[in-house]
């Protein structure tokens, strides 16, 4: 999760998500031990979390959100020169989790724009501060 003060994924040249404003940028990664639960979890600690300045959360100024699936999250680079992504979730299994936060924050209140799952994106960002901060449901 970051803070930026602009943001954009762009799909075959085309911009499929920005923040028109300031805001949070959440690149999700789903492992295989992820559930619905854990995306419940994750919607309410990103929107909750009291990140932005004046130490206020995205909720307390209704900040928007872009949220991009991002598997490569869950690379192993402990063996070789080749990361390994077999933590990821398979497709089936990730792309759902991934809406299910997307649905979560939405119905909390918050704007929401995406990327496109499974697509090859290009994301601009200006990170503010810079902050950015790791999420993990494990800890």
């Amino acid at each position: 999760m970051q803070r930026a003060s602009s943001a954009s994924v762009t799909v075959d040249g085309e911009i499929v998500g920005r923040l028109a404003e300031p805001g949070l940028v959440v690149l999700v990664g789903v492992t295989g031990d992820d559930t619905a639960e854990t995306a419940s979890w994750l919607a309410r600690k990103v929107w909750e979390l009291r990140i932005l300045d004046g130490g206020r959360s995205a909720s307390d100024v209704r900040a928007p959100l872009l949220v991009i699936s991002q598997f490569t999250l869950y690379a192993d680079t402990s063996k070789g020169r080749r990361p390994s992504w077999n933590a990821a979730a398979p497709s089936a299994v990730a792309e759902p989790l991934v809406a299910a936060v997307v649905d979560a924050l939405r119905l909390a209140g918050a704007h929401v724009e995406t990327g496109v799952f499974g697509a090859h994106m290009d994301v601009a960002l200006v990170n503010d501060g810079p902050v950015t901060l790791v999420l993990d449901s494990a800890r």
